[in-house]
């Protein structure tokens, strides 16, 4: 391994990823097991540091980390200190004085994880569940994992894809990606594993500085349909926006939004994608998020496996290599 945390997709080499994802697809099948624990973790642990509301990845890192045996607090800011105006350095040293061996941080404030690791506050691996609107490097990881099964591994087939990564794959991210986190993580991550990337938004929500990233942009959905190996559909964070960014919902809807006849555009193969939580009949018709094609719920189930994977790798099999 060549990192000690996870804040960036930035942060991971082909190797790294396609590891992390081979270790995931090894774990998946503790889901299916009558008892879902392995022992791997016992004695170590995991906190979860949520300075901002996000029941789905909170529960998800929970599920990953009990499974592992490994012991979690779960802090959240409201109601505790934070909301009284401790620091987060005064956070992180508490945590730290009461153990914790990996803090799995989700903040408000884009660039706080680095924060937290580089300033030294606590010894422990520090994980981004993400920052502001920078990055969330696990959705990345379960996203490319989800593809993998499908694009490359044989409809989630026995192997997944194992040992693959995904060269030469088109992947088109379609919605608000002015705020997504979400976005800017899987175009590294993609890029890393050797995907095309396109993303398809009105001039208005895509971000300064775009022409840097290792992607394609686009305003026309319906070109870029027909060409697509999956189709990640963004939720529009209107919590986010301070300004008028496109007319309407109705007229968002009917240029970037995925409904059936834009669904059968794409390659019989395509899978469809949200990170969710979904605004139904807004980025995506309520037809096509359920439909065949859609692997949303499955990216849920994926994403505890990643993330299992993602804290052995920090913790148990590096001080697995350290005892060998």
């Amino acid at each position: 391994m060549t990192f000690t945390h996870l804040l960036s997709a930035a942060d991971l080499s082909r190797e790294d990823a396609v590891r992390i994802l081979d270790t995931a697809e090894e774990l998946l099948s503790v889901a299916s097991r009558p008892i879902k624990k392995l022992p791997t973790l016992r004695g170590r642990t995991v906190v979860n540091l949520f300075f901002e509301d996000s029941t789905r990845t909170r529960i998800s890192f929970e599920a990953a980390a009990k499974r592992l045996s490994a012991d979690v607090i779960n802090f959240s800011a409201k109601g505790s200190s934070v909301s009284k105006g401790e620091s987060l350095k005064d956070t992180a040293l508490t945590l730290q004085a009461m153990g914790a061996d990996a803090v799995v941080v989700r903040h408000h404030h884009s660039g706080a994880p680095h924060r937290l690791a580089h300033a030294q506050w606590t010894q422990g691996a520090v994980v981004n569940a993400g920052d502001g609107t920078h990055e969330h490097p696990t959705q990345a990881l379960l996203d490319a994992f989800t593809m993998r099964r499908h694009l490359v591994g044989g409809g989630a087939g026995p192997l997944g894809g194992k040992g693959q990564s995904l060269e030469g794959k088109n992947i088109t991210i379609v919605g608000d990606v002015l705020h997504s986190r979400v976005a800017r993580s899987n175009a590294l991550l993609l890029d890393t594993l050797g995907a095309h990337v396109t993303l398809v938004a009105p001039p208005t929500l895509l971000p300064v500085g775009v022409d840097h990233w290792p992607v394609q942009t686009s305003y026309d959905l319906d070109a870029a349909m027909e060409k697509s190996d999956a189709v990640m559909m963004l939720r529009v964070q209107r919590e986010r926006m301070n300004a008028a960014f496109f007319p309407s919902a109705r007229e968002y809807s009917r240029r970037y939004g995925l409904d059936v006849a834009r669904m059968n555009r794409l390659p019989d193969h395509a899978i469809v994608m949200h990170p969710g939580p979904m605004n139904r009949g807004m980025e995506i018709n309520a037809d096509v998020a359920d439909s065949d094609r859609s692997v949303i719920v499955e990216q849920v189930t994926n994403g505890v496996a990643v993330r299992m994977a993602v804290l052995y790798l920090l913790l148990g099999g590096a001080a697995e290599e350290e005892n060998e």
